[in-house]
This record gives C-alpha cells, structure tokens and sequence, in this order.
C-alpha cells in the first residue's frame, strides 16, 4: 500500500566503510562543521542507494548508516537537515526492508518525530496544528514554500510509513486526512517534485475504497496518470501502484495487464530511479503471477 511508495525515497549507498565515515565526522566535529559534512554525506548516501539495483545489498548495508545518521542527530539534535536525513532514511527502511511489524513501527515511530522536529525548526505554525482539526492544519500548510517542500515532503511521508506501520491501530488511520492535505500542499507548490510521487500518494489515498464505502478511485486514477506523465514513464511504481490499487479495485484486468507489462518492458537509464524501477519489476512480476487468479469471475 503507501509503503511499498517509498523506495523513495532518498539515500543510496556510496564506497566508504564505517571506520571511513567514524573519521570523517571526528573531523569534522573538531573543525566545527558536523552538519556542513552531515548533509553532504547524506546527499551522495541518497544518490547512491537509490541507484543500485540489488535490493538486498541495499537491505543489509542501510542499517550502518541508520546508527550512523542516529550518531550525527545525537550530536546536533536541533539541526533540521541532519534530523531530515535521517527520518527520510528510517522512513524508507521502514516502508521497504522493515523484517518485522515490531521493527517497521520503530523505525517509522522515529522517522515520523525526526521529520516533525525538523519541520518544526522551519515552520513552527504547521507542528502547533497537526495535532488539531484538519482545518487548522490545512490552514497551517499554507505557509509553506517552495523553500521548505523538502521538509514538508519527508514529513509527510514518514507520517505516511507510520500509519502503514500502525494500520491496525484506528487512530493512526484517523491522520490519514492529514497526510492528504500535506500532499495536496505539495502538488500546490510544485506537483513536479520527486516525480510527481505527491500525485502517487493521492492516488492510493484515493483509491482504498470503492465509491459505495466513499472512496473515489476515478479521482485516484487521475493522480496516478499525472504522477506517470510527470516522469514521462520513466518511475515505474506510478504505474504499478496504478494497476495494485486503481485496476483492481476496479476489476479492470485488461488496464492491470497493460500496465504491469509496461513496466516490464521499459527499460530507463535515470540512476536515481534504479532502485525504485528494480522493486517495481518485482512487484509487476508478482501481481501479474496472481492477476488471473484475482480477476477469475
């Protein structure tokens, strides 16, 4: 469901040990620019792991560098970027390589207050409101700008991990409002963000019920279709999120089919997208598996 969204997120691998990474902060603490050093690393971290296309090199070798970035908040616990970073991380572990629900709802528990302390050093207003109505909030959102959609992006999707991580738990599904008008915020600001995946967000959000228990697949659809013309194509779980919970939901097989042989067949040379399109090909592979089985009348 949202989860399976945040092979998004943010963060790839690069070349460098543990020991190697442990000097570099040393240094950079005695020099008195941990956060400078900080967000650079986890700028080249995100780009690498999100260019790999070994899924499980990626699940064994992130969780050094969730102690590390847990390192750097401790050392600069107010520091937005550095708090940012790290919940994006968390998020995303969560969401995709999480072993157990024990261990997703830790990691999205963490990830959901490091993105709000971050948020809240940029914009106070939106963290005094999102434990109130909806309306507050939304109100609150707009204060928001282009300037500070990262932070509001991470935020938004580490909420969105953490009602994943606690869908059994009616609460956390009550915030669920909250995480849509957060993304209905950020496609207000520049819906071209991340590719388009806000738009990705809202078309699961959308497409959870059928129209009889108030849902609304169609305006779901349409999230999901701008999310892929956003990428030209080329962010393959646009589509397969497309085919999971719009096609089916619809009993649409032909539209399911398509699609999911889409993906297949696409082939894309963008870095940073490798690893969200390698997890999307399984998943297109493992949807098609069932699709006649899911489909039979």
């Amino acid at each position: 469901m949202i989860a399976r969204l945040l092979i998004n997120l943010i963060f790839p691998f690069i070349n460098m040990t543990i020991r190697t990474s442990i000097i570099i902060l040393l240094l950079a603490a005695i020099s008195g620019c941990t956060s400078m050093v900080a967000n650079r690393l986890a700028d080249n971290l995100g780009n690498a792991i999100l260019s790999q296309d070994d899924p499980e090199t990626v699940r064994q070798g992130v969780p050094a560098y969730l102690l590390m970035l847990d390192s750097l908040v401790l050392q600069n616990p107010d520091d937005a970027a550095t708090l940012k970073a790290s919940a994006a991380l968390h998020s995303a572990y969560a969401g995709m390589f999480a072993q157990t629900p024990a261990q997703a709802q830790r990691l999205a528990n963490k990830a959901k207050q490091q993105s709000r302390m971050a948020l809240c050093q940029r914009q106070p207003a939106v963290c005094k409101h999102d434990g109130g109505t909806l309306a507050d909030f939304q109100s609150s959102l707009t204060n928001v700008d282009a300037d500070d959609i990262a932070y509001l992006y991470t935020y938004g999707t580490a909420w969105a991990t953490w009602i994943q991580a606690n869908k059994g738990n009616w609460n956390a599904l009550a915030d669920l409002p909250k995480v849509e008008a957060v993304m209905l915020r950020i496609v207000a600001i520049d819906e071209r963000y991340e590719w388009g995946r806000a738009h990705l967000y809202l078309g699961v959000i959308n497409s959870q019920l059928p129209p009889t228990l108030g849902g609304q697949p169609e305006k779901g659809r349409a999230h999901f279709e701008q999310a892929i013309a956003i990428s030209q194509g080329q962010d393959l779980i646009a589509k397969v999120e497309l085919a999971r919970n719009y096609a089916r939901l619809a009993f649409d097989k032909e539209l399911h089919d398509q699609l999911l042989n889409e993906v297949l067949a696409t082939t894309t040379t963008i870095n940073t997208l490798t690893l969200s399109n390698t997890l999307a090909k399984e998943a297109a592979h493992e949807l098609l598996a069932t699709s006649a089985e899911y489909f039979e009348e």
